[in-house]
């Protein structure tokens, strides 16, 4: 089986410190997808860099203390590829690649929105101009995963309060159109909810208020799949027994060899 883990780290300086390091021991992940590194390449100590026979590789924001991602991965990959090709995007570290033979891993952080109409602007800028990326990825043939944050919650089962949140970043219609035609039209399979179908389950909860211990949460946290992969997909689970994140690590096991 491979193991394919996905989690917003919200600073992996801060995951760190709270016991993420001896928790990827245990999990034996494969691939972990991580997002929100909100740190420099110099800011990263040998531990966060390699850990439990994983090696990282990172896209990192310019501007400090922000954004960035990696892809931790068992065996090297034959390639990388760092952001996506658009200036201002890469400039923001939102997109990291690793194949590894006719297998694509993709570590995305898309943007938020919710803190300004100026970044709700930059968000569906973005999901504009990675159309072209997804389709490109859907029709090469390879088997394609794209892990991470996608700030979306796409049906009203992905979150707790699903009428009171309508007129929010992270499920507006518009944002929420978005991912059904990257389901349906690209050809993406959102491979967690195929294979649990029960509501309640979230990974993302607000730090305000009770929302962890009432599970007030969202489901943002997606691998979507490309159909022939999805179909290999055998188990899945939402890691919450500690917390390391606001974010919970999404964990799929897929029917390949790692």
């Amino acid at each position: 089986m491979l193991r394919i883990v996905t989690l917003n780290l919200n600073g992996i300086r801060s995951a760190v410190n709270k016991g993420l390091l001896p928790w990827l021991e245990t999990v034996r992940a494969d691939v972990l997808c991580v997002q929100e590194l909100k740190a420099r390449a110099d800011d990263l100590t040998d531990p966060m860099r390699s850990v439990d026979g994983l090696t990282g590789w990172f896209h990192h924001a310019e501007k400090p203390g922000y954004s960035g991602v990696g892809i931790y991965t068992r065996r090297a990959p034959d390639r990388v590829v760092e952001g996506l090709g658009l200036p201002d995007i890469d400039a923001e570290g939102r997109y990291l690649q690793a194949d590894f033979g006719n297998l694509s891993v993709v570590s995305l952080y898309l943007p938020s929105g919710s803190s300004s109409e100026a970044r709700l602007a930059v968000k569906f800028d973005f999901m504009a101009r990675f159309i072209p990326r997804l389709h490109e990825l859907a029709q090469s043939g390879r088997d394609v995963v794209i892990c991470g944050d996608w700030n979306i919650a796409h049906q009203e089962i992905d979150l707790a309060n699903p009428v009171s949140n309508r007129k929010n970043s992270g499920f507006l219609p518009e944002e929420r159109a978005w991912v059904s035609g990257v389901i349906d039209h690209l050809g993406y399979v959102d491979v967690f909810r195929r294979l649990d179908p029960r509501p309640k389950q979230y990974t993302w909860w607000s730090n305000r208020g009770q929302a962890w211990a009432k599970n007030v949460g969202w489901r943002l946290d997606y691998q979507l799949a490309t159909p022939a992969l999805a179909a290999r997909a055998r188990a899945t689970s939402i890691y919450i027994e500690q917390r390391f994140s606001d974010h919970a690590p999404l964990i799929i096991d897929y029917d390949l060899a790692p």
